[in-house]
């Protein structure tokens, strides 16, 4: 091998490496084309082939029966050089395929067309190509067709790249917006316990359950694998167990969620209902000491979700302030997520419904849930 056909090889295997694309499972996209390849150049072996350093892989193939062959076998390997769409209309009488196994032996290819697979750095990495066990010629229409049918596999993979970069740079503003949470919340914790009144330090406190709830979200979106779907029983236990720790001594807060994945604005709204009902019951429920419990249970049925918080505090007389800044917070989360809230303060303690339809559907099909009273 030359010093160029080395850098060659060096720098499909970079492209080949940056699409993720070597031996990864048959999917429709890539068996549209080459069906449709097939279809329109009249020839029963249609492949969308990748020349690795070793070997050729076909991420696609059609009429052929294997996933991938030995370099001596590729024709493939010649096309790269070309500008254009490689034609050998006897693979026989060609030096490039005379002496091919393939051509020698079964299958008896006599036919080969290959449109390249370029990147937009101009790297060939493999091509679009149609075999035939008979002598013949593309048309121009089909020639068109394969070349066209190789740019739409190119499209495909650089869309998929330029997905996972969306992705990664998706994950590292979370982390970074997570962490600025962090040390906003961990700030104005720290300045609510140096508040000399009351009033100011149960504001604090709120402003920074908030702000850690928020901190929380962005925590479980860089968890995520891909997408923004989260899971909202997860999500919920964790935003439990940190209120539950910032809370008055004993009073135990209980969370229990149906798994169920949900979209980030869906988990984000919810999360501000719970924080703040469960921080309101803190502050109104359980006056001079008195222990309690909150508990927080969700389900899914007929692709609702509800979610029932209660208390078992010292309960309300009438109606409940609508004017206050938690109130304004839930109400607004609710609109947001098309989703509905209803307060019953019979006692014993306070009680919130939210109901609201789910953004994700669920893929565990009706749950019966029955509700607490209380």
């Amino acid at each position: 091998m030359t010093a160029q056909s080395d850098l060659a090889t060096l720098c499909r295997r970079k492209a080949l490496d940056q699409f993720a694309i070597l031996d990864t499972p048959r999917e429709s996209e890539f068996d549209e084309i080459a069906e449709l390849a097939a279809a329109i150049c009249e020839a029963p072996v249609a492949l969308v082939s990748f020349v690795d350093s070793d070997r050729q892989w076909f991420k696609a193939e059609v009429g052929f029966g294997r996933r991938e062959t030995p370099l001596d076998q590729s024709i493939c390997a010649y096309a790269l050089a070309e500008d254009d769409i490689l034609e050998i209309p006897d693979t026989r009488l060609d030096p490039r395929s005379s002496f091919n196994p393939l051509v020698a032996g079964e299958p008896h290819v006599r036919f080969y067309a290959g449109a390249v697979l370029r990147t937009a750095e101009g790297v060939a990495i493999g091509t679009l190509c149609v075999l035939d066990n008979e002598v013949r010629r593309l048309t121009e229409l089909q020639r068109q067709t394969l070349r066209v049918l190789a740019r739409q596999v190119m499209r495909e993979l650089e869309l998929r790249v330029a997905l996972r970069l969306q992705d990664t740079l998706r994950r590292e503003i979370d982390h970074r917006v997570k962490n600025q949470l962090q040390s906003v919340a961990s700030f104005v914790r720290l300045k609510a316990t140096r508040a000399r009144d009351m009033p100011t330090r149960r504001a604090l406190e709120a402003v920074s359950y908030r702000v850690s709830a928020a901190a929380l979200l962005h925590e479980e979106m860089h968890s995520l694998p891909t997408g923004d779907e989260i899971a909202l029983d997860r999500y919920l236990d964790k935003l439990g167990r940190l209120v539950a720790a910032s809370g008055p001594e004993g009073v135990a807060v209980d969370v229990a969620i149906d798994p169920v994945r949900v979209s980030a604005t869906q988990a984000s709204a919810v999360a501000a209902i719970v924080n703040e009902f469960v921080t309101n019951a803190f502050k109104h429920g359980f006056p001079d000491g008195r222990p309690g419990r909150i508990t927080v249970i969700g389900r899914v049925r007929d692709g609702v979700l509800e979610v029932r918080m209660a208390d078992d505090g010292v309960g309300c007389d009438g109606a409940l302030e609508s004017q206050g800044i938690g109130m304004r917070i839930m109400d607004a989360a609710a609109n947001q997520i098309a989703g509905e809230l209803v307060f019953d303060t019979s006692g014993p303690g306070v009680a919130l419904s939210l109901t609201a339809p789910l953004v994700i559907p669920p893929s565990l099909g009706d749950v019966p849930f029955p509700l607490p009273k209380g």
